[in-house]
């Protein structure tokens, strides 16, 4: 029987470690998102002659 709640600890773990991941899959794709919606930077002309010098 000690067999059994061992297994279902480590199945417990995994089914957690897989939910996990799910959620940090999605807050990336999330942010992605968010970045892709707002665009690249835009600098200025003067920005620009500032990293030059």
């Amino acid at each position: 029987m000690a067999t059994r709640s061992r297994t279902t600890f480590q199945k417990r773990q995994k089914e957690m470690a897989r939910a996990e991941k799910q959620r940090d899959k999605a807050a990336k794709r999330a942010e992605k998102k968010d970045q892709e919606r707002t665009g690249p930077e835009v600098m200025t002309l003067e920005e620009a002659q500032l990293l030059r010098s």
